[in-house]
């Protein structure tokens, strides 16, 4: 008798907005049950429910947990809620998205207003740390089985200078280097790791950033498709990096951006 697959679920750290609720949609479309984590005030609440319903629709199964990722206990209680379910379905966490786009936008000197100690630390610890405690936290729990893919959104910033991006970018070379160091530790066990560079997009998280209108029509200028990239143009490509073959394929910044980088 052959050994019946495992439920595939997929983990989304950010699943309410931009790449996470993309990547949310095509990993259910692609036949994995999602659960989501985000942060969201009341008044977001109608567009996680329709993010949910759109899951549902695919036939996939869904649960969302409305907490601060970066709360070691809310954390702890999530995964537990995590394990419960996905034993419960005899199923197997398949993927882990990290998509958090929370960060003081602040320049750190030079200016009458800069980012301060706590701001600087939390954004590191948000956008960078976090991603570890939660891969601690899957592991502990024997949620992450052999073939496992780990992905983390990072961006231009963790290589660059940006006006006024400077506790962000820190932060994204914090979470390259903990995606490097993932995928060497976790390799025996069948697990990858990579980080996903997306060209400009236009989401929630870019419109935050001061003067991302110029950032903007730059990135069309420069895009050889003359658009930008979109949220979905990012989640295709790694619904598509999670299939079995790409198992080779690990510690890695892969540019997902329709050739954007590659313009000088």
């Amino acid at each position: 008798m052959t050994q019946q697959a495992k439920a595939p679920w997929a983990l989304i750290l950010g699943a309410s907005s931009g790449f996470g609720e993309a990547t949310a949609v095509e990993l259910a479309r692609a036949g994995m049950n999602i659960f989501g984590v985000h942060m969201d005030r009341r008044d977001k609440l109608p567009h996680v429910a329709e993010v949910q319903e759109r899951i549902r629709a695919t036939g996939r199964e869904c649960e969302f947990f409305n907490v601060n990722a970066a709360d070691e206990e809310k954390r702890k209680e999530s995964v537990e809620q995590i394990r419960r379910r996905v034993t419960e379905s005899a199923g197997t966490l398949r993927v882990l998205l990290h998509s958090l786009a929370w960060g003081a936008l602040k320049p750190l000197a030079g200016a009458e207003s800069v980012a301060s100690q706590k701001q600087i630390e939390s954004t590191a610890d948000i956008m960078g740390h976090s991603l570890v405690y939660w891969v601690q936290e899957c592991l502990w729990a024997g949620l992450f089985d052999k073939g496992a893919r780990i992905f983390a959104m990072t961006s231009a910033g963790s290589t660059r200078a940006i006006p006024e991006y400077g506790p962000v970018s820190a932060a994204k070379a914090i979470l390259e280097a903990h995606i490097r160091q993932l995928a060497l530790e976790l390799a025996p066990a069948g697990i990858t790791a990579n980080a996903i560079l997306a060209g400009v997009t236009d989401t929630p998280a870019l419109r935050l950033i001061p003067g991302h209108e110029k950032l903007m029509e730059i990135a069309r200028l420069r895009n050889p498709n003359k658009r930008l990239t979109t949220p979905e143009d990012v989640a295709r490509c790694i619904a598509a990096l999670c299939h079995p073959a790409t198992y080779w394929m690990t510690g890695n910044t892969i540019h997902v951006d329709g050739g954007e980088n590659i313009v000088g």
